[in-house]
């Protein structure tokens, strides 16, 4: 039976700039527009950013300064070899600005000599044309991905939790970035509440179609098992009952399945989810990354199937 071998970030960043290139998790100062009344107040239910980006909080650093703390901590650490590095607008939503900030906050990053390039994390109700523009013109000049949330396709979900946009404010994001030299990489939660596996796999079905319609260098992924984290609304429908969160042995066949949906060419930029410090409250699996990675290759072996066996498929439901 032939191995199934996940094409990873660090494999797509090896093949692109020879050697291994790291991410440096930068806090550029934004907030959110369901943060600061614009859509809503108070975020999405799930989130808090201290449970997942480590440069949240960081923003008395400059830009500069926190990347250059980072890359020293790399070298003093001994663990890593990487010498070149991305610098990655993680916390918060890092397009939601005017372009005279956004410029300034880039362009500070790509001075540190050892960043090659830039991944902005954002909302797809934060990508105006201008700031596509923006975008499409540091793409001319250094390696860029733009990340959007999306996290379910379906509407009940998103308002459920409280995102502040939806499936159609998404993909009009995705087509408006198409063509326009910068990788997309595509954030999904799987076991949100109130959505089955079926719905799940809808969400890939939609997401797989519409990836394979666009002209993007290269497409990406990050699927995350929801997370019950200190300091959120879904913590105190978690402590009430009222939801439920994935096993390792639920969550597998929940990856594949949405990986078979997708084009086989999408770069897995991640598999799983982390919980920063003390945050987490569940759910608490002892599974270490490269044992998850051995285990979802396993269950692509024992399907018989790869990803993109599935794209094309029809949308049930």
């Amino acid at each position: 039976m032939q191995v199934v071998e996940l094409f990873t970030l660090g494999k797509f960043l090896r093949r692109q700039f020879g050697q291994p290139v790291q991410k440096l998790s930068i806090d550029g100062g934004f907030t959110c527009p369901n943060r600061d009344g614009t859509k809503g107040v108070g975020g999405c239910s799930y989130c808090n950013n201290r449970s997942f980006s480590l440069g949240v909080g960081s923003d008395r650093l400059s830009v500069r300064e926190q990347i250059e703390c980072q890359i020293n901590r790399v070298r003093q650490s001994g663990r890593r070899k990487a010498e070149l590095f991305l610098a990655y607008f993680q916390s918060f939503s890092n397009t939601y600005g005017a372009i005279a900030q956004l410029r300034q906050l880039y362009d500070e990053a790509l001075s540190v000599r050892e960043v090659v390039g830039l991944d902005i994390a954002t909302r797809p109700d934060c990508v105006p044309d201008p700031v596509l523009d923006l975008l499409q013109a540091y793409a001319q000049r250094t390696h860029l991905w733009l990340e959007l949330g999306l996290e379910s396709s379906h509407d009940r979900t998103l308002a459920r939790i409280n995102r502040g946009h939806t499936w159609a404010e998404f993909e009009s994001a995705m087509r408006r970035s198409s063509g326009r030299g910068f990788n997309l990489c595509v954030h999904i939660i799987l076991g949100l509440p109130g959505e089955t596996p079926e719905m799940m796999r809808q969400t890939a079905t939609r997401l797989g179609q519409l990836m394979a319609e666009l002209d993007v260098p290269a497409m990406g992924i990050k699927l995350h098992h929801l997370h019950i984290v200190k300091g959120t609304a879904l913590a105190k429908d978690y402590a009430a009952g009222k939801i439920t969160t994935l096993t390792p042995e639920e969550y597998i066949p929940l990856v594949c399945d949405f990986l078979e949906r997708l084009p086989e060419n999408t770069v897995i930029q991640r598999f799983m989810g982390d919980a920063l410090g003390d945050t987490l409250i569940a759910p608490h699996w002892s599974v270490a990354k490269s044992q998850m990675l051995n285990a979802i290759a396993a269950e692509f072996e024992r399907r018989g199937t790869k990803p993109g066996s599935l794209l094309g498929s029809a949308v049930s439901g």
